[in-house]
């Protein structure tokens, strides 16, 4: 496994569309699974189902791979883990710094998943002295002052923010100056990077209020057919003082006008 930066051509380089790589790492999550249970061959419409997508889609995502599987077989489950590994730069040992050792800072830590991923966290660092010498996840919290040495000496490739809003522009200039070209942000703003430098934002708060939007939404028409409901339950009930008719076929003779009986 190699180690750093990577030497090999971008996926956008190669010609595959930014929406295809999205999806690459769904792929390769059911894929995994599926490996793990020991199956050797998937078929298009079981692998998207397991990801999410439609099966048209998977398969020209996984043409731009090469890969197009076998007719009346499928794909083979170990050699497509190790196309999107490869493609994805999970075939080299990423080394990862995180910035901002709070309680966020302190989960991705102990994130077991990054090490399966082909990410190792190299360095934790903070700006609080009370943290600075704390052991989180096998690392002792340095000073955010040392992110320059620190990137230096393990050259990290990919930065992740998990600071307060106030301090992650400056956190991301200072990454960026040091020579990251890619970098997670947890923190709740958008930040401004050079071009060439790649940003994934994690917003928990705005996925949060999307829910928050759509739960609204649903309560707003379960309120909105309540009224219907009980127009249409009242327009069947009799009228105060009138005979109840709904259960007679023939009305009887006391429930006619007077004028009308025999």
């Amino acid at each position: 496994m190699t180690t750093g930066r990577p030497s090999r051509p971008s996926s956008r380089g190669r010609g595959i569309p930014e929406a295809t790589v999205a999806r690459l790492p769904l792929y390769l999550r059911a894929l995994t699974a599926l490996s793990e249970r020991g199956v050797p061959t998937v078929s298009s419409e079981e692998l998207a189902a397991a990801a999410g997508v439609n099966s048209a889609k998977l398969r020209k995502d996984l043409s731009y791979l090469g890969s197009y599987g076998t007719r009346g077989v499928g794909y083979d489950v170990e050699y497509l883990v190790y196309q999107i590994s490869r493609e994805l730069g999970l075939t080299q040992d990423w080394p990862v710094v995180i910035i901002g050792v709070g309680n966020l800072g302190h989960a991705l830590a102990n994130y077991g998943g990054f090490a399966s991923r082909g990410f190792r966290v190299v360095a934790l660092l903070d700006a609080d002295p009370h943290r600075i010498g704390e052991r989180v996840a096998g690392l002792h919290i340095r000073h955010v002052n040392e992110l320059e040495d620190v990137v230096a000496e393990h050259n990290v490739s990919i930065g992740v923010i998990a600071t307060p809003a106030s301090a992650a522009q400056d956190v991301c200039d200072r990454l960026v100056g040091a020579g990251v070209t890619s970098i997670l942000n947890f923190a709740p703003c958008v930040l401004s990077v050079p071009e060439g430098v790649n940003v994934r934002k994690v917003d928990l708060s705005i996925e949060l209020q999307i829910l928050a939007f759509h739960e609204q939404r649903k309560a707003g028409r379960a309120a909105s057919l309540a009224p219907v409901a009980t127009a249409g339950q009242n327009l069947a009930r009799p009228l105060d003082g009138a005979p109840d008719l709904s259960r007679r076929t023939v009305p009887d003779e006391d429930d006619l006008p007077e004028a009308m009986r025999a």
